[in-house]
């Protein structure tokens, strides 16, 4: 075992936290902080006769659950068949109430047949992947001490495998809500012009807010305004009441529709969501009344670069379901029925075999889900460009 001596270092460190330094000066902490190394080394061995070598005395396995952190869109699944039908009735027409209009020897036709105008939209589609994975005893018997020791490191190997599992599951729900935000944008600006206008269902806060209030607040600068933000808050919480009320408007197929609040989803970026917090609740008296509606955040549409810039964060760069190339920046949040997007049917299952000649198991973690879009559901989308 390498043995450092670092009273110097420490006599240095007393005097800058006693303050009897008047500069902070630079350390060198490599004699101090051990990083670690894969293997042992001929360095390795006792101070004493130098040729024992030294011993593991503890054992430590990184073995922590890992819970993700996507948006619950989880809807539930069945055991036979494979097609999701979703069956809708469009708003029938009113006509002439008659009875009001009665007139000397005219017939009044009570026969007529009124066909209600129904239609049935079909999602068949599944995604799939697999973990593979294999396992032995013997082979790995000796680099342990105990049993405990050796079923600490089984369960590490199945704990990484969980959470690679809910890394890539929680992925593929974002970009279930990336796709329906790619397309509401093409729908709304099929020239990619996002700077130009805000609409009804891709809200451009920034134009917005510059247009009423006669300003040129810029996008990397609006998430520090203040008022900008209680701006924004106070238009989307506006959609909360809106979505409430039966209307073509918030959905691309323009069918009539309404989002009551214990079905409705909202979505924020931990960028917009923590600038509302600080700025908006830290100097409120009365926090329920700019306090924003339940809601989950996310850190990132759909990666969060080398440093988290708020580009990096609020930007999606996709190819649709629908064959449209997206690219968008500024993505604050989204608001959208439970039924207009989610995932069905998820089944995640283990098999496995046992090779004989080579002692050793193969275990295979399989995933299928459905994940779908549907259009003609609500979707709201809010963005600064």
């Amino acid at each position: 075992m390498k043995v450092n001596q670092i009273y110097e270092i420490i006599n240095d460190v007393t005097k800058e936290v006693l303050g009897e330094k008047t500069i902070t000066v630079s350390e060198d902490l490599s004699n101090i902080v051990d990083i670690g190394k894969e293997i042992l080394n001929g360095t390795d061995i006792d101070n004493y006769v130098k040729s024992l070598v030294d011993h593991i005395g503890r054992v430590i396995f990184v073995n922590r659950k890992y819970s993700g952190g996507a948006p619950s869109v989880l809807m539930d699944g069945w055991e036979f068949g494979s097609i999701l039908e979703k069956i809708t009735a469009d708003l029938p027409e009113a006509t002439e109430n008659e009875s009001w209009e009665l007139e000397n020897g005219t017939s009044y036709d009570p026969n007529i047949f009124y066909q209600p105008k129904v239609s049935a939209k079909f999602f068949n589609n599944r995604v799939t992947f697999e973990i593979p994975m294999s396992f032995t005893e013997k082979q790995v018997k000796s680099s342990f001490s105990s049993r405990e020791q050796l079923n600490g490191f089984v369960s590490m190997l199945y704990n990484s495998i969980d959470r690679s599992m809910t890394i890539k599951i929680d992925s593929l729900i974002m970009r279930t809500i990336n796709n329906f935000i790619g397309e509401t944008l093409h729908s709304e600006y099929p020239n990619n012009a996002y700077t130009t206008k805000s609409t009804v269902k891709a809200v451009n806060l920034l134009y917005l807010y510059n247009t009423e209030k006669n300003q040129t607040l810029t996008a990397d600068k609006c998430l520090t305004d203040t008022e900008f933000i209680r701006y924004s808050s106070y238009i989307m919480k506006l959609y909360v009441s809106r979505l409430g009320k039966a209307s073509t408007h918030f959905n691309i197929g323009k069918k009539d529709r309404f989002t009551p609040k214990d079905m409705l989803h909202i979505i924020l970026l931990d960028n917009f969501a923590s600038a509302s917090d600080v700025y908006l609740q830290s100097d409120t008296f009365h926090k329920e009344l700019s306090e924003f509606p339940s809601h989950e955040t996310v850190p990132f549409w759909q990666g969060s670069g080398e440093n988290y810039s708020f580009t990096d964060v609020s930007t999606i760069d996709i190819k649709t379901s629908g064959n449209n190339t997206i690219k968008a920046t500024g993505i604050l949040g989204v608001m959208f029925d439970r039924d207009s997007l989610g995932v069905t049917n998820l089944d995640r299952r283990v098999t496995s075999q046992y090779n004989a000649k080579a002692e050793f198991f193969n275990n295979w973690f399989k995933f299928d889900a459905g994940y779908f879009n549907d259009m003609n559901e609500n979707f709201v989308v809010f963005f600064v460009a």
